[in-house]
């Protein structure tokens, strides 16, 4: 989103434009990605094997 603030703009103006935008800022639930994954392959194994491919 793009806010236009014009010069010579009041300060009450811009802190309304401002106050605007960020009101329609959606807010994400996190909380969906949050613990732990369950693999059966031992995490230090599987790091060292994608490390050593790099090189």
């Amino acid at each position: 989103m793009v806010t236009i603030i014009r010069k010579g703009s009041s300060k009450e103006e811009i802190r309304k434009r401002i106050d605007k935008a960020i009101a329609k800022k959606q807010k994400k639930n996190i909380m969906q990605y949050a613990g732990k994954l369950k693999i059966k392959i031992d995490p230090l194994e599987y790091q060292k094997k994608i490390r050593d491919e790099w090189r």
